[in-house]
Formats: structure tokens, C-alpha cells, sequence
């Protein structure tokens, strides 16, 4: 193992370190009304202000993207090469690309990289067009596996840096592939904690504060909110996982919290018009039927956000499962509401965005 390497890895131990101990610290209880607040435990740093307050959002925003990078990574070195045979082969009819698209997309856990995989598979002629409606779907599916596996709240963060950070040293594909992946999910719950520990300082800031309390009377504004945060930051997971640690802080009410799970579908989107750029015309078409698909099933569901709210909490009791349940159940729905009109669907992306 060379110098570098093992700077990175000293750098990475001592950025994980002063994490945990931060979420570690930033929780007591007030004995005064038994409500847990959040300080930040370093001394030289006040909360006092929004910059403040979105400079650490930031730092954990990073934190949540250097943990499924990582993830990916491992996912990458185990089976990458499986994936694109799945893409390319398996998508004979509309089922087989669904199933093809959930699969994928779980192991991944991107969808943004299976659509981008997508365009550029039809982009060279390995794929049709027709074919990538399936994926799509599939898809839209199998990125909810991301906000189910946020929910799990007995994975020790710290230890699986520390095992991932070690496993990650040893010169095996498989070794580091399986590395890669304990480190990143243990990047991503630290960053989770962190976006949990702020959660006092959201409630004291006035502008923040207001916001939230105008999505809570509005709720329906929570799609708006999504689909920005989402196309902003590039990735519907980690706008997920930051409703998830509001709505478990009892910063966010649920009904909001799944408008903006919703607009999050939306804002990903983004992705796939980035990946259009320099495409050709028919892999062009992926993308805004991506873009349209998403926008259609939002509008279907967007008006009965409070049946939603009812039905989410029949399926859990803790909010994070509640929103991860509901994620999951809107797109098989959206995916079950499209599928009958397969043909319509692919008529109404040519009629409206014209190859000739």
C-alpha cells in the first residue's frame, strides 16, 4: 500500500472521527420539559445564524454524497458488468424491462445511473426507445429500495466505517467491493445523524422555521420544494433522506413530508436532461418521456395527499417507515396506472417531441 493511500485513509479516519463524536455529542436531554435538543458540541462553533446552519448542511449534504459514491463503488466492482447484460439483454417486452429496471437500480442504487445508462445504450442502438419505457418503470421502482434502507436504525454507523475503512486496505476485488459498500452505508447513517442533530436549530430560525410551518398549512408546496432541492443537490435519495431526519425530528408533518417525496421524482429528472445533451434524437426521447412520466403520476396523486397520509399510516408507526412505505407504494402505483397504456404513452413522447 503506497504513502497516498494511506493518507487518504488516515484523512477519511479523522473526518469519521470528529463526525461521530459531533452526533455523539449535539444530544442531551433538558430535564426541565424531557425534550432532546441538539447543541453543536464544538466550542468555537455557534449556530447562530442561516449561513451557519447551511454551512453544516452542506458538510453533511457531502458527507450522504461521499457515502453512496462510495456504495456505489462496491456495487460497481461486484457487478457492474452484470448490470449492463441485464440492460442490453433482458428487455425483450415491457415486464422483463420493468423487472430488469427494479433489479438493476436496487444493486445500484441510482436511478439517475440507470437512466443515464439508458439513454446512452439507446444513444448507440443497443436499445429502442420502447425498450427503455420498461427500465424506466423498473426504475422509478427500485430507487425506493434507497429509502427503505434508510430506515434501518440498528446499523452501528461507526463500526462499519471502521470495518469498511480496514476492509478497504486489502488488495482483493471482492474484499474491497464488499469494503466499499460497509463504508459507504456507514457514511450515509452518519450523515443522516447529522442532518437529525441540526434539527433544533431549523426550529429557531425565523425564515426556516416559517417555511416549514407554510408547507404544514400547504402541503401541496412540498412538491415544489422537492423537485427543486432535488434537481439541485442531484439525487431524490438524499432530498429523501433529509425529509426522513426532519420528519423523525418532528420538524416536518407527514402530509408535507410525502409532497415532497413526490416532487423529489420530479426534480431527479434533471439527471436525464443533463444526459440528453449531445444525444441522439431517439435517446432524446428517453429522457423527456423520464421527465413526463414523473411529472403525469405526481399530478394523479397530488390530489389526494391527505388519502396518502392515511394509508401511510396504516402501513408503519415510525414516521420514517411510514414515508419510506408510501414511496414505494406511489410508484408501483404510478408504474400499475401506466401500464395499460403502454402504446398511448410512447405515441404521446413522439407526438410531442418529434424525431423527424
Amino acid at each position: 500500500m503506497s504513502n497516498d493511500n494511506y493518507n487518504i485513509m488516515y484523512f477519511f479516519g479523522q473526518l469519521f472521527f470528529k463526525c461521530y463524536l459531533f452526533f455523539k455529542k449535539s444530544r442531551y436531554k433538558s430535564h426541565e420539559n424531557n425534550h432532546v435538543y441538539h447543541p453543536c458540541p464544538y466550542n468555537d462553533i455557534e449556530v447562530n445564524n442561516v449561513t451557519d446552519l447551511l454551512s453544516l448542511t452542506a458538510v453533511f449534504i457531502m458527507l450522504f454524497f461521499l457515502g453512496m459514491s462510495i456504495l456505489k463503488v462496491g456495487l460497481y466492482q461486484l457487478s457492474f458488468e452484470k448490470m449492463q447484460f441485464l440492460l442490453t439483454k433482458f428487455t425483450q417486452n415491457i415486464y422483463l424491462g420493468i423487472i430488469t429496471g427494479i433489479v438493476t437500480t436496487a444493486i445500484l442504487q441510482s436511478s439517475s445511473l440507470i437512466m443515464v445508462l439508458t439513454i446512452g445504450f439507446v444513444s448507440i442502438g443497443f436499445l429502442t426507445f420502447k425498450q427503455s419505457i420498461g427500465i424506466m418503470f423498473g426504475a422509478n421502482i427500485g430507487t425506493t429500495m434507497t429509502g427503505e434502507l434508510l430506515t434501518f436504525t440498528f446499523i452501528p454507523e461507526i463500526s462499519f466505517v471502521i470495518v469498511g475503512a480496514i476492509m478497504l486496505l486489502i488488495n482483493n476485488r471482492i474484499i474491497f467491493g464488499v469494503g466499499a459498500i460497509v463504508f459507504g452505508l456507514g457514511t450515509i447513517f452518519v450523515s443522516l445523524e447529522g442532518f437529525e442533530s441540526l434539527s433544533y436549530y431549523i426550529t429557531q430560525m425565523p425564515a426556516l422555521s416559517q417555511t416549514i410551518s407554510f408547507t404544514s398549512s400547504e402541503p401541496k408546496i412540498g412538491v415544489l420544494v422537492g423537485a427543486v432541492v432535488s434537481a439541485i443537490i442531484q439525487s431524490s435519495s438524499a432530498t429523501i433522506g433529509i425529509t426522513m431526519s426532519f420528519l423523525n425530528e418532528e420538524i416536518l408533518q407527514l402530509t408535507p413530508s410525502i409532497a415532497i417525496v413526490l416532487g423529489a421524482n420530479i426534480g431527479t429528472c434533471f439527471t436525464s436532461v443533463l444526459a440528453m445533451i449531445g444525444s441522439k434524437r431517439e435517446a432524446k426521447l428517453v429522457g423527456m418521456a423520464h421527465i413526463w412520466f414523473n411529472i403525469i403520476g405526481v399530478l394523479l396523486f397530488l390530489p389526494f395527499l391527505s388519502w396518502l397520509t392515511d394509508i401511510a399510516e396504516i402501513l408503519a408507526v415510525d414516521p420514517k417507515q411510514q414515508l419510506a412505505h408510501i414511496s414505494v407504494l406511489f410508484n408501483i402505483l404510478t408504474v400499475l396506472i401506466f401500464l395499460p397504456f403502454i402504446q398511448l404513452f410512447e405515441a404521446f413522447i413522439r407526438l410531442l417531441h418529434s424525431t423527424k
